[in-house]
């Protein structure tokens, strides 16, 4: 099934308008994104604690269809998918009472953290990238089958 983080919207979320300053949404997707890592086995603090390898998020982008206020309650989807040897994206979908209200990518490459260059993704990202990617295949059909039936 597909990762999902639920979350609330707090008042340091939002901006002068009452409602979630856009650049915010990223840093709550990354909180899902986080929390899929955690789910999945890998140590959080030993992944972004002086690590040997590091993923940078390098391009990112955010759509917005509804506003998100003070007090609602998120229900972040994510997909990571692989796009080669050396990076991944994840898609974030964002509802808030079963409406979509934003979607998210992010770009990472993996990189040596000593040197910044590219390398290939490390094993633990990839067997996170393989079981999410089964969960959404799996998650898929089975919607397919709910609107057949």
């Amino acid at each position: 099934m597909v990762f999902t983080y639920n979350r609330t919207v707090h008042f340091q979320d939002t901006d002068a308008a009452g409602v979630v300053y856009f650049a915010n949404v990223l840093s709550i997707c990354h909180e899902a994104y986080e929390a899929s890592l955690g789910v999945s086995g890998i140590n959080i603090k030993d992944f972004f604690t002086n690590p040997s390898v590091a993923f940078p998020v390098v391009q990112a982008s955010v759509d917005f269809f509804r506003p998100m206020f003070c007090g609602d309650n998120l229900v972040i989807s994510l997909v990571p998918q692989k796009l080669g040897v050396g990076k991944f994206e994840i898609a974030y979908e964002i509802t808030v009472d079963n409406f979509v209200v934003a979607k998210a990518i992010t770009r990472h490459v993996c990189i040596d953290a000593g040197t910044r260059s590219k390398q290939e993704l490390s094993d633990d990202i990839s067997q996170w990238l393989e079981t999410n990617r089964r969960d959404a295949e799996g998650a898929e059909r089975r919607r397919l089958r709910e609107e057949i039936m």
